[in-house]
């Protein structure tokens, strides 16, 4: 082998050389490059994940705040139908002992005032036991059947509200004095 010879392989040899390299490098950019992807892709799904359970979390707190707060709503409210119902049943006494002074002079309209009451009763009890939705339906309904009963029994309860204030009041103000002393 001349040195023309050697020459040409070891040219030869490199230019082989460098295209391997060439190749080699240009593998380890794409296996380097679907490693990347690889490692985007799991960072990806942890993440979601991670935002999913987050958000499941926040979702179940939200949840909870709302039913917390449903419940001391509703118990607000069967105290107010409650207090409502009482003083209804309270109004209710009152229009029989009007009903009760008219019995001795006029006994027809203390039969009318007592049916009243009987009336009034009966709404306390769905107020007590019911909706607001049905209250309002039964009165709705009653006002469409008897309009001059139903406006009879709204002036007896003007009377008897009034009645009942004052005499609240009266109390009110006695009991206060009393203490005074």
């Amino acid at each position: 082998m001349n040195d023309f010879d050697l020459h040409t392989q070891n040219d030869n040899f490199s230019q082989n050389q460098g295209s391997n390299s060439t190749r080699n490098l240009k593998d380890q950019v794409v296996d380097a490059g679907a490693e990347v992807k690889q490692r985007a892709g799991d960072a990806l799904r942890a993440s979601t994940d991670v935002a999913r359970d987050k958000f499941r979390e926040a979702a179940d707190a939200a949840k909870d705040v709302v039913a917390g707060a449903s419940d001391r709503f509703q118990d607000k409210a069967r105290e107010q139908q409650s207090s409502g119902a009482d003083f209804v049943s309270r109004l209710a006494g009152n229009i029989r002992d009007a009903g009760r002074a008219f019995e001795s002079e006029v006994p027809f309209a203390a039969r009318g005032i007592n049916s009243a009451a009987d009336y009034v009763e009966d709404a306390a009890e769905k107020v007590r036991n019911g909706t607001f939705r049905d209250l309002v339906n039964g009165a709705t309904d009653f006002a469409k059947r008897q309009p001059a009963a139903f406006l009879g029994l709204s002036v007896l309860a003007g009377f008897a509200a009034v009645r009942f204030f004052k005499a609240s009041g009266n109390q009110t103000s006695s009991s206060q004095g009393g203490d005074a002393s």
